[in-house]
């Protein structure tokens, strides 16, 4: 009950705050910058050394390129029905279709349906998604937009720049050369941050205004996102009688709402930023509902 607690409590300061205007406009951005530079690494080199590698780690590895390519696919055939919508508007809705909020969402999700221990299995899918948005989601808004150049080296320059990929390489060979449990208590310290400090940037990031004329796109995106997505993963785990932690952890990932960072690069490269905030931001709230009714889904199945 105390991590329900502390989620409500960490968005609804974060809401207020931004109301209030007691902190500046961009205050997220310092926040997200601590989280991305030393707390997401800091979970990494937390967790990562004390996994068990087996085959069943290819379901968190591959069920976000499932969703990536389902979602594409959604909203592809989505587009073709809607006269009228712009390349851009589809570009926005395939990059917030298919890609969740693994960990800003999904770490504190975790610990509060599950437990810490089980963090290390969705830095996996964090990872995994990370890489989808650097290299195929910078693709996709790139040719929306046409407002920049694709070459290979703006991609590679993106995914081998970014802090978390980088701690979650050096957690798994470092620790292979050298001794690092003395700093464990620090990691446990930094990594500790991640929890309340996201779902406060989150709560700052917040907006709603203008969702009743994107009605229609919004409720059909998170249906996909909120629901298809994970019921896809689900059928596939079922499919092969797979069962344990590890699956059940996967499919919670895939039940996360959209990506934070998807609406930062939809409004970066104009894809309908307005829309994709909105996705983001009705998708977070009524995740909170949702991923419950999943986590009840999972208890019943697996028991």
């Amino acid at each position: 009950m105390a991590n329900f607690i502390i989620i409500a409590i960490c968005m609804i300061a974060g809401i207020l705050f931004r109301r209030s205007g007691a902190l500046p406009k961009d205050a997220h951005k310092g926040i997200n910058a601590w989280l991305i530079y030393l707390a997401l690494p800091a979970v990494s080199f937390k967790y990562l050394p004390h996994i068990q590698w087996t085959r069943d780690l290819l379901v968190p590895a591959l069920s976000p390129i499932v969703i990536w390519l389902c979602g594409w696919l959604y909203i592809t055939l989505y587009s073709r029905r809607q006269k009228g919508m712009s390349r851009s508007t589809q570009g926005g809705l395939k990059l917030v279709a298919g890609l969740s909020n693994t960990s800003f969402v999904g770490f504190p999700l975790i610990m509060a349906y599950f437990s810490e221990k089980e963090l290390g299995i969705g830095i996996i899918c964090d990872q995994v998604t990370f890489t989808l948005l650097s290299t195929i989601g910078i693709i996709i808004a790139i040719r929306s937009s046409q407002k920049q150049k694709l070459t290979a080296r703006v991609v590679l320059k993106k995914v081998l720049t970014f802090p978390p990929l980088i701690g979650c390489v050096a957690a798994l060979t470092i620790p292979h050369f050298i001794d690092i449990n003395p700093l464990n208590p620090l990691f446990d310290k930094l990594a500790g941050t991640v929890g309340p400090l996201a779902l406060f940037s989150i709560g700052l990031q917040l907006k709603f205004s203008g969702w009743r004329g994107e009605m229609k796109h919004i409720a059909f995106t998170l249906f996909y996102k909120l629901m298809l997505a994970p019921f896809i993963v689900f059928g596939i785990v079922v499919a092969l009688g797979l069962k344990g932690i590890i699956p059940q952890i996967s499919i919670f990932e895939a039940a996360m709402p959209t990506l934070l960072t998807s609406g930062i690069i939809a409004d970066q490269y104009n894809l309908n930023p307005k829309l994709a905030n909105l996705v983001v931001g009705l998708g977070i709230c009524i995740s909170m509902i949702t991923t419950g009714i999943w986590f009840l889904i999972l208890r019943w199945h697996f028991g």
